[in-house]
């Protein structure tokens, strides 16, 4: 940050304005005119008739907030966590750490998840954990690359003395080829993991007997992949994550597989409460752009769900009124 300090606007780090709110204001695109908006400091609100006067100080947290339709406002819950955004992103295979940012802001995501890796010597000093925290992420460690579930508990419980929580994303991995989840090790892994107080995200297969027996374990959701991991190919079997959906009663994330915001916006209309995806964004052309079409994609698809689609139907049914037209027809196919 600038020398002038800074402070967190609306959970983003930004540097501190010479002239207070009304520079808060003017950088969020904000009339001080306009009606609808308010504005809090430290959880405290600022009468509109202040805002003008009000200075700022080094790490004051500032909320603005207007209404909006529908959709991002919508507050949800995963693994006693009450979120916004209904986005997880991972974090790796970005073109560098500023556009892994810039990128996590557009999405408007408050969850990411990070890999546990050992060490190496020579190291930077580099801290991924303190720059994702200073931003106001929720971090989400996994186990990934983990092939036995022994690997995979032994990881989750490095994870949560390294990072001081007991969220894990859990994945046990079958072989090289595909990354598709090993269900035994899996299950192992859930278990023991469940019964050490941690909270538990698997990753699964598109399986609703898996995803019922992982529910009965006591994981905290369930998250079936769409298609292998890093492939891109999108949701591959529609029906069995909509069968996954209706067998459950824990937050269903669609995990793997998503290649662009039609795959998201997919994910939600079928009732799927979250999405988690990294490839899709890390290894777009513009990864910053696919991340802002992301968030557009999670917000249209979930407001579609909430409306429910029209019947679908296999012949064709007209629109506008038979009765009354200009001139009858003299042939008709029957």
């Amino acid at each position: 940050m600038t020398e002038q300090g800074w402070i967190v606007v609306n959970g983003e780090r930004r540097p501190l304005p010479q002239d207070g709110l009304v520079g808060v204001l003017r950088d969020l695109g904000v009339d001080p005119e306009a009606g609808g908006v308010a504005v809090a400091v430290n959880e405290q609100v600022v009468p509109r008739a202040q805002w003008s006067v009000y200075r700022l100080r080094c790490g004051d947290r500032v909320e603005v907030v207007r209404p909006v339709a529908g959709g991002e406002d919508e507050v949800w819950e995963l693994a006693g966590l009450r979120l916004r955004s209904r986005l997880v992103l991972g974090t790796a295979r970005y073109p560098s750490l500023q556009v892994m940012l810039d990128a996590l802001r557009a999405s408007g995501t408050e969850m990411v998840t990070v890999a546990i890796r050992r060490v190496g010597f020579g190291e930077g000093p580099e801290n991924l954990y303190q720059i994702l925290r200073d931003e106001g992420y929720h971090i989400l460690p996994n186990t990934a690359g983990c092939y036995t579930a022994r690997e995979a508990v032994l990881t989750a419980e490095l994870a949560r003395e390294a990072l001081g929580t007991d969220l894990i994303k859990l994945e046990v991995i079958a072989d090289d080829q595909t990354l598709l989840p090993d269900v035994e090790g899996l299950l192992e892994a859930a278990r023991i993991l469940v019964r050490e107080g941690f909270r538990v995200l698997p990753y699964t297969n598109d399986d609703p007997v898996t995803a019922r027996k992982l529910e009965d374990l006591g994981c905290a959701a369930v998250m079936p992949l769409g298609a292998p991991i890093g492939s891109g190919l999108g949701i591959r079997n529609p029906h069995n994550i909509l069968l996954i959906r209706q067998s459950v009663r824990i937050p269903v994330i669609v995990d793997a597989g998503v290649g662009t915001a039609s795959d998201v916006a997919v994910a939600f209309e079928l009732g799927c409460d979250g999405v988690l995806l990294n490839s899709a964004v890390a290894r777009a052309q513009d990864p910053v752009r696919m991340a802002r079409a992301i968030r557009h994609a999670a917000i249209a698809g979930r407001e579609a769900y909430l409306a429910g689609r029209m019947p679908v139907k296999f012949l064709a049914e007209p629109t506008t009124p038979m009765i009354g037209r200009i001139l009858e027809p003299t042939l008709r196919r029957e």
